[in-house]
């Protein structure tokens, strides 16, 4: 199985338009275009039923005293921690694709809806709970949006995208209780990545590179 991305190389950084947030010499990071890019794959394993996709950001602060602080940097010593950005589920096998632009074309304050359809169902993303609190953002944040990661990290954070191909037409979300699904929106990646079990049949990864930290874009 096979994954592509065209608008940037496997490994390399992400272009700003797909971006949450990009930089601003004035408040160090204004929105971006957050656009969804455009993803491919192919040879499926034998059998597939459907697929799920999921990105995710592997190196989120896992404290977040130091992030986006006048003064302060997050130490590239820090021990890092998963964010998801894209959480689809339940994509039709016939599907080969999702197109640039069509799940996020814009920063959407509070949030996107869910939505089902051809392309799968989305999920949450944890952009949900990070702007827990802000008067002007909190929401419920659904399918994608883009990288947006601490102006001020010394780290530049890789973001993988993974398609997984399953063995069931519908993958079964069972979600305690203890989680708030209910409450924040459904199923977020935790959720998915627990729910896949044996039901994978392949899986095939893109990864991009990105940072808002001056520093680290010119160097």
């Amino acid at each position: 199985m096979k994954l592509l991305i065209d608008a940037f190389p496997d490994g390399g950084i992400i272009p700003d338009r797909y971006a949450f947030g990009k930089p601003d010499p004035e408040t160090h990071v204004t929105f971006s275009e957050n656009r969804n890019p455009g993803l491919h794959w192919s040879d499926p394993p034998a059998g597939t039923r459907s697929f799920v996709l999921i990105c995710h950001d592997s190196d989120a602060p896992s404290i977040g005293n130091d992030v986006n602080r006048e003064g302060r940097s997050v130490s590239r010593d820090l021990p890092r921690a998963s964010f998801f950005h894209w959480v689809v589920i339940d994509i039709p096998a016939g599907v080969r694709g999702i197109a640039e632009g069509v799940d996020s074309d814009r920063v959407t304050p509070r949030g996107k809806a869910s939505v089902s359809g051809e392309r799968g169902r989305t999920g949450r993303n944890d952009y949900t709970g990070w702007f827990t609190g802000d008067s002007q953002l909190e929401g419920v944040y659904h399918g994608y949006d883009g990288p947006g990661p601490p102006w001020n990290d010394e780290r530049v954070h890789n973001y993988i995208f993974t398609v997984y191909a399953l063995d069931v037409d519908h993958l079964e979300l069972d979600l305690p209780e203890s989680t708030g699904a209910e409450s924040d929106g459904g199923f977020g990646g935790e959720d998915v990545l627990r729910a896949l079990g044996d039901h994978v049949l392949g899986r095939a990864e893109w990864s991009g590179r990105y940072t808002l930290n001056p520093a680290l874009r010119e160097g």
